[in-house]
C-alpha cells in the first residue's frame, strides 16, 4: 500500500480544486471570477459584517487553491457565499471537509505501521461515495479475507516482520466496514481478471475456497457489484495496470489511486481523472456480465472443494 506522504494532502487537495471550480464557474453568466475579483468581493464581504481588516488577496485565495494553504470552515462560508453559491449541500461538503482535514482516524492506533500515504487513503475512502476498482493482479482490500490479506500482505511487505504482517491485515479488515456503514454504506464496483481467480497458495490449500465465498457473500450486498474480466477477452484500458476511482459526493472532485512495490501516486486533474472514468467504462463492457461473473466464481469456489 501507499508508502510515501502526499504534500499537501488529498484532502486538502480535493477542497483547493472544488473552490477553483466554483470561482471559475462564478460571477455574471457564469464567466468566472479572476483571482483579483474574488478577492475584491470577499474583501466587500468583510466589510459588510463590519471586520475592520479583511484577511482576502488573491495570493492567499491561489494558496488555498493550490493547497498550499489551511482554510478555516467559516472561511469556507465565506468564499461560497462570494460565488454565489446556493445549494446547502455544497455547503456542508465543503465546510466538512475543512473541518475534518486534519482529523484523526481509527488508523491512527496503527501511527508507526500505517505509512502516512496510506492513512491518507484511508481517510479518502472514508469519505468516499462509491469506488470504481478495475483489479488484474489481485483480490480488492474491501472484499479479501483475512487470510488473503497476510497471505499477499506477506509477499509484497518483505521488509515486514510477521506481527507486523498480521497487524497490517488488521487494518484492511478494519476498512471494510465502509461497506456497511449504518450511514452511506460505499458503493463498490470492482471489475476482477479471472486469472486472480485460478491463484493457489499451496501452504493454505482452503485459503482460495473461503476467498472465492468472501465474493459470493459480498456480492450479495446491495452496494457491491462483481465483474469478472475473462481469461479469452480482447484488449481493453485495463491492460495498461489496475487503478481505483474514488468518487465522493455532491462537488467533491474523484480521485483516481495507482499503486506498485514502491508506493503509490493520485491522479487528481479533473481531465486526467475523467480519462480512468471513461477507461473504467470500456473495462465493464469488456467484462462478463455480473450474473455471468458471479456463476464463474460459484464454478470456480466449487471446483475448489474436490
Amino acid at each position: 500500500m501507499p508508502n510515501a506522504r502526499p504534500v499537501p494532502t488529498v484532502r486538502r487537495r480535493r477542497l483547493g480544486e472544488a473552490l477553483r471550480q466554483l470561482r471559475n464557474t462564478a460571477g455574471p453568466d457564469n464567466a468566472g471570477l479572476t483571482l483579483e475579483e474574488a478577492a475584491g468581493l470577499l474583501a466587500k464581504l468583510d466589510t459588510e459584517a463590519g471586520r475592520e481588516k479583511s484577511s482576502w488577496t488573491s495570493p492567499k485565495l491561489s494558496r488555498i487553491e493550490n493547497a498550499q494553504a489551511h482554510i478555516r470552515p467559516n472561511e469556507v462560508t465565506d468564499v461560497l457565499t462570494a460565488y454565489g453559491v446556493t445549494d446547502p449541500e455544497v455547503y456542508s461538503a465543503l465546510e466538512g471537509l475543512a473541518k475534518h482535514a486534519g482529523n484523526k482516524g481509527w488508523w491512527q492506533t496503527y501511527s508507526g505501521l500505517v505509512a502516512p500515504a496510506y492513512a491518507d487513503y484511508i481517510s479518502l475512502e472514508s469519505d468516499a461515495e462509491r469506488i470504481s476498482e478495475w483489479a488484474p493482479q489481485l483480490i480488492p482490500g474491501l472484499l479479501q479475507t483475512a487470510a488473503y490479506a497476510r497471505e499477499t500482505i506477506a509477499v509484497n511487505a518483505t521488509t515486514r516482520t510477521p506481527q507486523e504482517v498480521t497487524a497490517l491485515a488488521e487494518v484492511r479488515m478494519a476498512r471494510q466496514a465502509v461497506l456497511s456503514r449504518p450511514e452511506r454504506p460505499l458503493t463498490l464496483w470492482a471489475v476482477i481478471h479471472e486469472a486472480v481467480l485460478h491463484q493457489r497458495f499451496a501452504t493454505r490449500p482452503t485459503l482460495m475456497r473461503d476467498q472465492l465465498r468472501r465474493l459470493l457473500d459480498a456480492a450479495d450486498l446491495p452496494n457491491v457489484t462483481l465483474q469478472i474480466m475473462p481469461l479469452h477477452a480482447g484488449p481493453h484500458p485495463g491492460t495498461s495496470g489496475g487503478f481505483s476511482l474514488v468518487g465522493f459526493p455532491g462537488l467533491m472532485p474523484a480521485v483516481v489511486l495507482l499503486e506498485n512495490l514502491v508506493g503509490a501516486s493520485y491522479v487528481e486533474a479533473v481531465d486526467e481523472v475523467k480519462i480512468f472514468a471513461n477507461a473504467f467504462e470500456r473495462i465493464l463492457a469488456a467484462a462478463l456480465p455480473t450474473d455471468e461473473s458471479l456463476a464463474l466464481i460459484a464454478r470456480l469456489e466449487e471446483s475448489t472443494r474436490t
